[in-house]
Parts: structure tokens; C-alpha cells; sequence
């Protein structure tokens, strides 16, 4: 087959997909209500580096000079990844447990990454039972109102049989548990069971074919890494430069943070990330570090109620995240956590009581250690780093941010004052503390 950057790009060539899209996932539950749920997200497409300057996103890969090497014909098991910058730096990613000899990446049979690197199921996609369930229901081809539908559909659905006539047949059977479990409602929506039934049967028989062994599981799909490992192949989190810097397996890189909303959520909000991030969260690694550096500097940016939950609730109780078994990606590799302990950024210094001698080391430091220093430690924002007394005293690239013995003049509280409130917004009394220390001329002990 021809390279997909001689065929697919002559027309869709990746420099006119630069623009993000919102994206609407309807799922529905597997209890009596079926009770529906859309998941929301910016999918990141990017690309458009030449032309736009915008270098990110999913379309940056091929934008890029990126090379992987598969030891599969479905290219399924990509242990190493080679890039290249426009100024011909080159990193190479090794998954952990495989070893490319040094210098012999050029004797190796790598394939430069394109089009059909992702998009290997342009046409003729089979959905697994789920997708195929949730799509009827959202259609309208089948009733929410019947009871249980999505899961019996998606139990007799994705059962494995040996001839399409007998999966018909096991589809059909539907009819005699609704008869049976609830005959009341069986009697008063007959035709309701009947129009879900036969949307049931028409999609298996247009998708699933035994006799030529074909169905959702058959060929992998590469767009995605719920289903099939897709982009797990490489953002898995395992596979690591010479640094011991992963490939970003980082949520946000290609699409937002997915939000989940129910029946009664009236109001979607997506958190998309316009300011400067913690220095933490530029760390490669970082989701694989996230579960472990959880503190109250969190709450700084993010709603973190019920940590690590699946209600909704917060920023941190996602159930399209912490719901979902992740199969593919390596949280748990063997040998990851222990070289990922080895990053992980000091816990920061609890702030103390509002109370104490007006100085640096006692009161002042822990404050803005632990209300700032997320963002503004060694290697901070605009070069501020508020950890230690010197480096505070030091300012920023821009300058000077506390001016001893003058408050007004300090961009410190400059910032804390602003009609818009900054995004590590101290408290009236942490603020009036630090005033009060400034005007003191900043002591230091």
C-alpha cells in the first residue's frame, strides 16, 4: 500500500485540521433506569505548527519528524520511538524492559509516523457492544423507558455465536425475559420491545459476520486507547527517554479533561487551561505522579472534593476517569514506580498558624510555600520562586516583587489585590500578614 502521506494527504493533508472541536459522548447506565449521561471534551486536533504556529495537539505527530518501530504487522507493540526537532536534535524512547542497541537505530526497520499511524480503521469500524447499544438508545431505535435495556441488550449483543442467524435468534429472546420479568409492562409497551429488538438485530447482522471470524475484537482501532491500546502504543507512561522522561501520558494533551454530566445537571463545565501551570505538572511523568502528590495545594486551581471518586462532583471526582479501567496504559508497569519515586516533588511545608513573630522563617515563608510555591519554587513562573527568603527577595525575570518597607509598591500584593483575583489567592489574613511583614521591611528572621 502506498504511504498515506502520497494517497489520504494530497486531500487531507494534516495542516488544514487546526482548529479544537467539542465533543458529545452519550452513554446510558446499567441500572433499571438506564439512566443517560453525556461525557463532554475538547478534542485537541492542533497541528498547523508551519503554518499557525501552533505545535501541539494531535496532528503535531505528523507535523513532526516522529519514528517508532513495531514488532507486530498491526503495529500493536511499539517498544521504541525516535523524534526529531526542526534543528535535528533527536530523542530517543525506549518502553521500559526493551533495549535498542546504541546506535543501531538506523540499521532497525522504523516507519515514519503518518495518517494511517491512527487512522487504520477509516471505514468498515465494528463497535464493541457498548458503543453500539449507547448509539441505538441515543438514536431513539431503542427505548430508554425499558427497563434494563441497555444492560440486557449489550449482554445478549456481545455474546459470542457461531452462525449471524443464531445471534438473531439469541437477540429475539429478549422478548421472553421482558415477558417474563416484567410482564406488565411488556403488555403495555409491546412495540417498543419489538422496535428494539429488530434496531438490535439489523446492527448485528450489518456488523458482526462468525463465518469470516469478524466482530469488535477482530482488528484493532487505533484512534482512541479505551478499546484497543491505540494511543497507549507510545503515551502509555512507559516508555522513556535516556532522562527518564516519559512519552506525556497526560490526559489534557489531546483533549481536555472529560466532564461528565447526568439527568439533572443542568450545567456542563469544562476546565480548560489558559494560565501558567505548577511546575510540577510540566514533569513528563506527571499523571503517573499526580495519585502521589496530592495536598491541599491542589484546592489552589481545583475543586478536589472526594478525591479519586467516580460521583461527579469535582475536578477530582471523575468517573470517566478514576471509573475506568485504563487496561492499556502503564500506571502499574513493573519497575516504573521506582524510578518515578525519585521525582516526585518535596511535600510542601504546612502553613502555620496566623500567629507567631512577624518574620520569613516563622510565619511568612510557610504561607507562601504553601499557597504559592506550586507554581513559584526553584525553576517558578516568570522565574519567581517564593521558597526560600533570598530567591523571594531576588524577584522574578520582571523584577522585584516585595519592596521592603513599602506594601503598595510590591507586585506581590499588587497581584493579591488586582480586581481579578489570582489563582493562588491568599486569604484576608494571609494577606494582611504579609502586608503588615512588608511594611515591617520584610525581616527575614
Amino acid at each position: 500500500m502506498r504511504p498515506a502521506r502520497e494517497t489520504c494527504e494530497r486531500c487531507h493533508y494534516p495542516q488544514k485540521f487546526s482548529d479544537d472541536s467539542l465533543r458529545l459522548i452519550r452513554r446510558f447506565g446499567e441500572d433499571p433506569e438506564n439512566t443517560a449521561t453525556t461525557i463532554y471534551l475538547v478534542l485537541k486536533t492542533g497541528g498547523g505548527s508551519r503554518r499557525q504556529g501552533l505545535g501541539r495537539g494531535i496532528h503535531w505527530h505528523i507535523e513532526n519528524e516522529v519514528s517508532y518501530l513495531a514488532l507486530d504487522p498491526e503495529e500493536q507493540q511499539i517498544p521504541y520511538v525516535r523524534v526529531v526537532d526542526d534543528e535535528g536534535r533527536v530523542t530517543e524512547y525506549q518502553e521500559l524492559g526493551f533495549e535498542l542497541a546504541p546506535d543501531s537505530s538506523e540499521a532497525v526497520d522504523l516507519k515514519v509516523m503518518d495518517c494511517i499511524t491512527c487512522h487504520n480503521r477509516i471505514t468498515h469500524l465494528i463497535l464493541p457492544p457498548e458503543d453500539t447499544v449507547d448509539q441505538l438508545v441515543a438514536r431513539g431505535e431503542i427505548s430508554p423507558a425499558i427497563p434494563e435495556i441497555r444492560r440486557k441488550a449489550v449482554e445478549v449483543y456481545g455474546a459470542l455465536y457461531e452462525t449471524v442467524e443464531l445471534g438473531v435468534n439469541a437477540i429475539a429472546g429478549l422478548r421472553g425475559y421482558y415477558q417474563a420479568v416484567y410482564p406488565d409492562f411488556y403488555a403495555a409497551n409491546q412495540e417498543a420491545i419489538t422496535k428494539a429488538i429488530t434496531a438490535l438485530q439489523d446492527a448485528y447482522r450489518e456488523s458482526v459476520f462468525p463465518h469470516q471470524k469478524a466482530n469488535w475484537t477482530t482488528h484493532p482501532n487505533n484512534i482512541g486507547h479505551k478499546d484497543s491500546p491505540g494511543c497507549f502504543r507510545c503515551h502509555d507512561g512507559k516508555h522513556l527517554n535516556p532522562e527518564g522522561e516519559a512519552i506525556r501520558l497526560e490526559c489534557n494533551v489531546c483533549h481536555s479533561i472529560p466532564v461528565v454530566a447526568g439527568p439533572s445537571d443542568f450545567l456542563a463545565e469544562l476546565e480548560i487551561s489558559r494560565g501558567p501551570e505548577p511546575q510540577s505538572h510540566l514533569n513528563p511523568n506527571w499523571i503517573n505522579l499526580h495519585r502521589d502528590v496530592f495536598d491541599v495545594t491542589c484546592s489552589n486551581c481545583h475543586n478536589t472534593a472526594n478525591p479519586g471518586g467516580t460521583d461527579n462532583t469535582s475536578f477530582c471526582s471523575n468517573s470517566a476517569c478514576h471509573g475506568s479501567v485504563w487496561r492499556y496504559a502503564g500506571f502499574d508497569a513493573p519497575g516504573l514506580r521506582e524510578l518515578l519515586r525519585q521525582q516526585l516533588p518535596p511535600t510542601p511545608t504546612p502553613s502555620s498558624p496566623l500567629t507567631g513573630p512577624l518574620t520569613y522563617e516563622a510565619t511568612i515563608g510557610p504561607i507562601l510555600r504553601s499557597r504559592c510555591g506550586a507554581c513559584h519554587g526553584e525553576g517558578g513562573v516568570s522565574g519567581l520562586d517564593l521558597t526560600s527568603y533570598a530567591a523571594a527577595l531576588q524577584g522574578s525575570s520582571n523584577g522585584p516583587v516585595i519592596v521592603p518597607g513599602d506594601p503598595q509598591a510590591s507586585l506581590l500584593l499588587k497581584k493579591q489585590m488586582d480586581e481579578l483575583p489570582h489563582f493562588g489567592q491568599l486569604s484576608t489574613d494571609e494577606l494582611k500578614l504579609v502586608s503588615e511583614w512588608i511594611a515591617a521591611g520584610a525581616p527575614e528572621r
